[in-house]
């Protein structure tokens, strides 16, 4: 779908089409300078670049009128336009033969109504990790700032934005969506607090880079604790790490040196043991304090017999899983009422965006018959001779209402109060 004489595109990696340790691969250094990269790509004129833990996304507004490229509304010109976006993103990091020879099928490419619909589930929270998380409006709300402020964003995009980041924060309000939401990593942290005092003097070590490990990660660092990261490979670790903190580690070191940790989160997808007694049992006998594991995975990672070596202190997922689960279920049962409300929208939302080509139009009408007004009022002003200035107000009152009669000014009924 085009809109007038722009095109919009949206192209994105996110944490359910890439690992999230492997999508700081994909990730901007300097975003603002990568957006501007973006932008000299034949014929785009706006950038703005979200990026967080669990995805980066672009997005483009393409011109349409000029005259001696490929219009982009033809497929031949759509692959050109996938194309130049690859190049660009390839050369801005720091990507491996392998991710870049499949570039092209990890790429969520869309345009148009899908845009804004993606847009829109994006803000209220549905694509989230978290379902209905506030964490990501804050952060959108963040990326069209900064793209304002470094002028990468312009007209069509402001607009967009403005307009999703609005309509969202009224769904959340009405559906609930992002009331009380708390993640399994929440309440694994609290759980840590409640069970083993968490403060800067303890030291924590987090075992897996996946979905799981990422909601701890995010736990551990609104509340301000730094904590070790380990993986079966260091690339994860240390991947992991650039997105969403911790210090990596090998998985080597982790069992000569396990005696440091106080409290240890487990949060992978093995299909196997990871911690088994015989691996921790002699280094934990000499600990003089005890250590907290904290398994939160599934299937689990960590023998039960792990729980029989004196100073462990074992916890399992399914010991916190049910408060997890009511919380989620509540989120979840509101998910169908905000997709309704999503359904609704983004067609005022695409109207918008086809009519924001006609608003520079238009003002400039109103500002030509205002000025033709202000030419005649001068000449009658000086036919008329000396009037008193309560004859002057009238008479200037009298030739705006004509001229606004004359133009009428479309309505701004897409933007509801708030």
């Amino acid at each position: 779908m085009t809109e007038g004489n722009f095109k919009i595109i949206n192209a994105r990696f996110t944490h359910k089409n890439i690992p999230i340790h492997k999508l700081e691969r994909f990730s901007f250094k300097d975003i603002p300078a990568a957006a501007n990269e973006f932008k000299k790509i034949s014929d785009v004129s706006e950038c703005v670049i979200i990026q967080t833990a669990s995805r980066v996304e672009i997005f483009l507004i393409i011109n349409l009128d000029t005259e001696d490229s490929p219009d982009a509304r033809r497929p031949e010109a759509k692959g050109l336009v996938i194309n130049q976006i690859q190049d660009t993103w390839t050369s801005l990091t720091e990507l491996d033969q392998w991710e870049i020879d499949h570039f092209d099928q990890t790429l969520e490419i869309y345009s148009g109504t899908d845009v804004y619909r993606n847009l829109l589930k994006l803000a209220c929270g549905l694509d989230s990790v978290v379902v209905g998380k506030n964490e990501i409006l804050n952060q959108l709300k963040t990326a069209i700032a900064e793209s304002k402020e470094s002028k990468t964003s312009g007209r069509v995009l402001n607009k967009l934005f403005d307009t999703c980041i609005r309509v969202a924060t009224q769904i959340r309000e009405a559906t609930g969506i992002g009331e009380n939401v708390v993640s399994l990593g929440d309440i694994a942290v609290k759980i840590a607090e409640e069970n083993a005092g968490i403060d800067k003097k303890k030291h924590i070590l987090l075992i897996g880079t996946g979905e799981s490990a990422a909601r701890v990660a995010k736990a551990l660092n609104r509340k301000g604790y730094t904590f070790d990261v380990t993986s079966l490979t260091l690339d994860r670790a240390t991947g992991f790490s650039k997105i969403l903190g911790g210090t990596p580690i090998k998985w080597e070191d982790v069992f000569p040196s396990f005696d440091k940790f106080d409290i240890v989160f487990v949060a992978t997808t093995s299909d196997y043991f990871l911690i088994q007694s015989e691996h921790i049992k002699r280094i934990i006998e000499t600990k003089k304090k005890g250590v907290l594991i904290l398994d939160v995975s599934e299937p689990r990672a960590v023998a039960d017999k792990v729980s029989t070596i004196a100073g462990v202190k074992l916890m399992f997922k399914d010991q916190i899983i049910e408060m997890v689960e009511e919380n989620e279920n509540l989120r979840m049962a509101k998910v169908p009422d905000v997709e309704k409300q999503i359904a609704k929208e983004v067609p005022v939302i695409e109207a918008t965006m086809k009519r924001i080509n006609a608003e520079p139009i238009v003002s400039d009408v109103l500002a030509s018959v205002d000025s033709i007004r202000k030419q005649e009022l001068e000449k009658a002003m000086e036919q008329l001779g000396d009037l008193d200035e309560n004859k002057l107000k009238i008479i200037e009152e009298l030739t705006k209402k004509v001229a606004q009669s004359i133009v009428s000014v479309p309505k701004k009924s897409d933007e509801k109060p708030d």
